[in-house]
């Protein structure tokens, strides 16, 4: 099964959480816990990519040890055939043999081993990648309901705010304001032309003409002296 595939199940599991009261009002306790899971994961898939380059390094061994062994044996055969051993080369021929056939069968697991090890660090890369575009997505999405759920309060506000029985309040204030002024205003133009408004501007005149008499007999006085 490819890493997309077993992405999609993991998906498919975690659809649930977003169905639930409580992830809705808490959508970050969704997200949350599909990367801890995914992070669970991944710390597996890195413990078993840590076991196949294990046995990547085991099969290298064996290899350079079953070629060590050929050497050892091809130089045995040619000192038997030299000593005319003819018993001791067949049975180092037979060595010889099963060591090119273990060295193959070696060659062979490395191979396959080397592959399941690039495969899954290529797995291992691709959930890491897949871990960092979530909590990217967290980030985005969590931003975006912030803001509809501000947006929406302020709707709410707007939808439910209305100012028309204050305005008609200070309309009437202001009428009222109005109404005082003009009524202040009739009445001192009342007052200006009634005999009691026009014996107050005689009186304030005689004071004045009275107030400078009282001046120019006091100069008269200080030539005087």
């Amino acid at each position: 099964m490819g890493l997309g595939r077993r992405i999609y199940n993991i998906w498919r599991g975690f659809i649930s959480i977003f169905v639930s009261d409580l992830e809705k009002k808490n959508p970050e306790i969704a997200y949350e816990n599909a990367i801890e899971s995914m992070i669970v994961k991944h710390n597996s898939l890195k413990s078993a990519v840590g076991s196949l380059l294990k046995n990547r390094t085991r099969f290298e061994q064996q290899i350079a040890q079953h070629r060590q062994d050929l050497e050892r044996i091809t130089s045995e055969i040619q000192a038997a055939v030299a000593s005319n051993d003819d018993e001791i080369a067949l049975m180092l021929i037979e060595q010889e043999d099963q060591t090119k056939m273990q060295l193959a069968q070696t060659e062979e697991d490395l191979k396959q081993a080397a592959d399941d090890a690039e495969a899954a660090k290529s797995s291992l890369r691709e959930l890491e990648q897949e871990i960092n575009k979530l909590k990217r997505e967290r980030d985005r999405v969590l931003a975006q309901i912030e803001d509809a759920e501000a947006r929406k309060m302020v709707q709410n506000q707007l939808d439910g705010f209305s100012i028309d029985d204050e305005m008609k309040a200070l309309d009437n204030v202001r009428e009222y304001a109005a109404q005082v002024r003009a009524e202040v205003q009739v009445s001192d133009e009342l007052k200006g032309d009634s005999v009691e408004g026009r014996l107050a501007k005689v009186r304030a005149q005689a004071g004045k003409m009275k107030a400078q008499d009282r001046l120019a007999e006091l100069k008269a006085k200080q030539g005087q002296a």
